[in-house]
């Protein structure tokens, strides 16, 4: 493999000399992409967080590469965002083909107004890497413990013990939560006995990354029944580095040591890229879908987030997008327990939401998956008619499924939502993530999400001054026991007093704003509840809501 992994040096910590178990309020085990991000947005609300993880490197082999627009946003909030988009390949186009015949292209992002891309492509590596670097930018707040593999879990109702193994032994720690980010193959979830509830699927699907110079534009390309290779379907994406993942659909009865056999792998990439390429081999894997999930994220005092709870196929990128919308999820309510701002039931909202999150994906997942691997001949048939079809028929278009692309959930049913009173246009409604679009500060031309800074904030639109007793009102919801940060956007640039307007309309059009309209954004960035005009008791009774308080 090209990419070289580092190795991280394991340090002895003080808490294995303590004479007894160290107490932390928060341990996280796993430094994958979403133990990180969740370090990393704890530690930026100040909590203290130890990072456990068994290796002394990051991930290896083929793993997450689509990273998607949501992602890239919460990482901004994080601080490297910016990062993740410099080194990534991006792309929004989608070609479908079945046989040689090119079915229908698509796009994932076709209006304008937005800081981040419909998609990125980007090695899991380079994620976790940045996630790392990140994270050691914030060692005030982040333990983090290479080396350090969880070995043992006493769970009580206050907390849990931890057994930690080292090269130099096992010693003991506590903890008020323990979060399980340790991946599909849990050890959390095994010790406390929790089963995955699901399906596992019995096709096959050989992955292989190349490293390889190709003229090819970033388009995600997918097969139906492609002539290059006996595969019943295949899949190209690009990634960095000159690097390019191709997937093939080689059905349940493949033998996988067979087909990952050099000579055979090397006998589909160049059916699929050409015959004069020289590929170097990266990664070569054969694997079955799998769509479960746990049944319950919450058990007292240990929370579960990413592969730990829920498994989908990597078809439609859905795996580590929502695995981090479980982390930007979690911190929140977990910093306010913390801080006994909110009562414990708050996290059962997390339980809640992201367990209608993972229903979600779970349903898209499968469904890709049957559309994909058809398990009669008259699905087959179906199928083929629809690709048929799609070609010169739009009506058939949006039948054809291979992989519907990872969206955030938008938590419509959630007890922490306020229902609106009033007729809105268009999606932005309670239990939404807020929508970016470009807006006009003081310092030139700016982002409407990078003004929300990861806490509880009232977006306020107005045409004129904002007058006294209004003004008052803000510092009252700032003042508050959990702080309300307001943001008034002008909707025009008459205004001096304004610090930040709609230069292009974009807000304005996005959040159906007039004069008055106001939002409550949760400190993740979902929207919980808007007004036509502003309310102080209303505002403040939505914040309870918010706050199961």
């Amino acid at each position: 493999m090209s990419y070289e992994y580092p190795e991280f040096e394991y340090q002895r910590s003080p808490d294995q000399d303590a004479a007894s178990p160290v107490r932390h309020p928060v341990v996280i085990a796993g430094v994958g992409p979403v133990g990180l991000t969740l370090a990393i947005d704890l530690a930026l609300k100040q909590v203290p967080v130890v990072l456990l993880e068994a290796l002394n490197t990051i991930s290896d082999g083929s793993r997450a590469i689509c990273f998607a627009k949501r992602t890239l946003e919460v990482c901004e909030r994080l601080g490297m965002g910016r990062r993740l988009l410099d080194k990534g390949v991006t792309w929004k186009t989608g070609k479908v083909f079945f046989g040689d015949d090119p079915v229908f292209e698509f796009d994932l992002l076709p209006e304008d107004g937005h800081q981040f891309p419909a998609f990125i492509n980007l090695q899991q590596y380079y994620m976790e890497l940045y996630g790392i670097d990140r994270a050691l930018e914030l060692e005030e707040f982040i333990d983090l413990r290479w080396s350090n593999e969880l070995q043992g879990i006493d769970p009580g109702a206050d907390g849990a013990r931890l057994t930690v193994g080292t090269p130099e032994g096992s010693y003991q720690l506590d903890c008020d939560w323990l979060i399980a980010a340790d991946g599909a193959r849990s050890f959390c979830r095994k010790t406390l006995g929790l089963e995955f509830e699901g399906r596992t699927f019995d096709d096959q699907f050989l992955i292989a990354d190349i490293k390889t110079k190709a003229d090819l534009p970033p388009v995600r390309r997918f097969w139906f029944a492609p002539t290059f290779t006996d595969a019943a379907s295949a899949l190209l994406h690009m990634q960095p580095d000159d690097v390019w993942r191709l997937d093939f659909q080689i059905g349940p009865e493949a033998d996988a040591e067979e087909e990952m056999r050099i000579d055979n792998v090397m006998r589909r990439v160049r059916g699929m890229l050409g015959a004069e390429i020289d590929p170097e081999l990266e990664w070569i894997s054969v694997y079955r879908f799998q769509s479960r999930r746990i049944r319950d994220f919450r058990h007292e005092r240990v929370l579960f987030v990413g592969d730990s709870a829920h498994q989908v196929s990597p078809f439609g990128a859905r795996g580590a997008n929502s695995g981090i919308q479980d982390a930007e999820n979690l911190a929140w309510k977990l910093q306010l327990v913390l801080k006994e701002l909110a009562p414990e039931t708050l996290l059962d909202s997390y339980n809640a939401e992201r367990s209608y999150a993972a229903d979600e994906n779970i349903r898209h997942s499968t469904q890709s998956t049957d559309f994909i691997a058809p398990k009669s001949a008259v699905s087959l048939a179906f199928r083929n008619a629809v690709l048929s079809l799609a070609k010169d028929h739009k009506f058939a278009r949006p039948l054809i499924n291979s992989g519907r692309l990872s969206t955030p959930t938008i938590h419509r049913e959630s007890s922490l939502n306020t229902a609106d009173g009033e007729s809105w246009f268009g999606k932005l409604l309670p239990g939404a993530p807020a929508v970016d679009a470009p807006v006009q500060t003081q310092d030139g031309e700016g982002w409407l999400l990078d003004l929300l800074k990861g806490e509880f904030t009232l977006l306020y639109f107005t045409d004129t001054s904002v007058p006294e007793t209004l003004q008052q009102d803000f510092r009252r919801l700032h003042e508050n026991t959990i702080p309300v940060q307001p943001l008034v956007l002008g909707l025009n640039s008459g205004i001096a007093e304004i610090r930040v307007f709609d230069s292009q309309g974009f807000v304005a059009q996005r959040y159906d704003a007039q004069v008055g309209t106001t939002y409550l954004l949760r400190p993740d960035q979902h929207v919980t509840a808007r007004w036509k005009r502003f309310d102080l008791g209303v505002i403040r009774d939505a914040l309870n809501t918010a706050t199961c308080n």
